[in-house]
């Protein structure tokens, strides 16, 4: 335990080190992406999506591993695919979750069935399904650095409308809204946002990035604005912060940036309840606490 918490030593690694820097770097970069398409996420109840997507990054990731090329464009081509069946084959309410839980067991399918045949290092499969940001270099910072400007670049042109069919998907196709389309572009995006966040927490953890930070701000404020600025900064947090503890025991991000993300979640699930009880709103469980009995 006292390796764990050497700040000395971990102060020492981020100063000697460029590989460490640039998995700051990219950790603060993924956080930023994170944190603006988290609360939407949240919005449109798609958590279960993002992880279904993350299966099928972790299938082109490891056979991108198979056939000796980048982990990270086998990622984002397995995301991508992933988001584009979710986009078309989910866009009724009543088949998403049934369309997520065929692609979800199929990625992880094949993805074990692709890493079963690679002969190299263990460390490289293991590093698929929980992160491994210290391989960053400055050539996949550059790529990852370009793909989160796209992707918040194409956000920013849509962000009113698809903010617009998150809250209310009927009004919104009432007035014209394109939803279908939007739909898909914004599954598209979560993909690529989900194969950019593989390399820190892994395939198997991506929602630690992309859904829990925004889940807890949504649970503190109900502004769409005090969301998006709350997700981004416990994102950050969450994404930096399991990188600096996990330098000096050497162990495993994903760990510490899961663990941070649910610290958080159960902080604002503190403050909202604390919240509500001062205001003196009930919730379901004293409703059903305080509920008359019926005598038979």
């Amino acid at each position: 335990m006292d390796g764990m918490f050497d700040f000395a030593k971990t102060w020492e690694l981020i100063t000697a080190l460029p590989s460490v820097q640039t998995a700051l770097i990219a950790a603060a970069v993924l956080g930023l992406v994170a944190g603006i398409l988290g609360p939407l996420i949240v919005m449109r109840r798609m958590s279960f999506a993002v992880h279904g997507t993350s299966e099928l990054a972790f299938t082109g990731a490891a056979g991108a591993l198979l056939l000796g090329v980048g982990v990270e464009y086998g990622a984002l081509a397995g995301a991508v695919a992933a988001a584009l069946l979710l986009g078309i084959l989910g866009t009724r309410d009543a088949d998403r979750d049934s369309v997520i839980g065929v692609i979800l067991s199929f990625g992880l399918g094949m993805g074990v069935l692709l890493l079963s045949f690679y002969k190299g290092r263990s460390g490289n499969k293991f590093g698929i399904l929980t992160g491994q940001i210290i391989t960053v270099d400055s050539t996949n910072l550059t790529a990852l650095v370009i793909s989160a400007v796209a992707v918040l670049a194409v956000l920013a042109c849509v962000y009113r409308p698809l903010l617009f069919a998150s809250v209310d998907r009927a009004v919104a196709e009432a007035r014209g809204v394109p939803v279908k389309t939007l739909t898909v572009l914004f599954a598209l995006l979560v993909g690529v946002s989900t194969a950019l966040s593989v390399q820190i927490v892994g395939s198997l953890l991506v929602v630690a990035l992309m859904v829990t930070p925004a889940a807890a701000a949504a649970r503190v404020t109900a502004s769409p604005l005090r969301v998006t600025v709350l997700s981004v900064v416990f994102a950050e947090v969450a994404a930096l912060g399991g990188i600096v503890l996990s330098l000096a025991p050497g162990m495993p991000v994903s760990a510490f940036v899961t663990a941070i993300s649910f610290l958080i979640y159960l902080v604002c699930r503190a403050i909202s309840w604390a919240r509500d009880r001062s205001r003196g709103v009930r919730t379901p469980q004293d409703t059903v606490e305080t509920a008359p009995v019926p005598v038979g």
